[in-house]
C-alpha cells in the first residue's frame, strides 16, 4: 500500500503556522505567570464580560472596577506552606487546585499576564469554595 502525498493549499499552510505561532504564545504566557511561594494562593479572576445584557458596551472604568471588585476566582496554584500550619487551620485546606472561590473584593495583590488577570493572595484571605459562581452576583 502506497501513501499518496496530500497537497496542502496554500491557506491550510497559513491556518496551520497561526495555530502553531498561538500555541507557543500561550506557552510563553504561562511561562510569565508567577508561582506562589510560601502560603500564598494564587487566584484567576474569570473574564469579565465587555457589554451589559442588552448588549450596550460598558466604559472602560466600569469594567476595570469590576475587576479590582471581583470577589470570586479560580485557585491555579499554591505556595508550598499554604494551609500546613495545624493551628490555623486543624481540619485542612479550605480549598484546592482548581475551587472556585470567593474573597474580599479588595484582597491580594493584582495582576495581569497577557489579557488575564489574577490574584496572589494569602491563604486565610479565602472565605469560602463555591460550586457554581456563575449564579453569584454583588449585593
Amino acid at each position: 500500500m502506497t501513501e499518496e502525498a496530500v497537497e496542502v493549499t496554500p491557506l491550510e499552510e497559513k491556518r496551520r503556522r497561526k495555530i502553531e505561532e498561538q500555541e507557543k504564545a500561550e506557552v510563553v504566557l504561562e511561562n510569565q505567570i508567577p508561582q506562589p511561594v510560601g502560603y500564598r494562593v494564587l487566584i484567576a479572576l474569570p473574564s469579565i464580560e465587555d457589554t451589559f445584557e442588552g448588549g450596550i458596551a460598558k466604559a472602560a472604568t466600569t469594567i476595570r472596577e469590576e475587576y479590582i471588585l471581583s470577589m470570586v476566582g479560580l485557585v491555579v496554584d499554591m505556595g508550598d506552606q499554604a494551609y500546613k500550619d495545624k493551628e490555623r487551620f486543624p481540619t485542612g485546606a479550605w480549598c484546592k487546585q482548581g475551587d472556585y472561590v470567593m474573597f474580599r473584593a479588595n484582597t491580594g495583590t493584582r495582576f495581569k499576564v497577557g489579557n488575564a488577570e489574577y490574584r496572589l493572595m494569602n491563604d486565610d484571605s479565602i472565605e469560602a469554595v463555591i460550586n457554581d459562581p456563575s449564579k453569584l452576583t454583588r449585593a
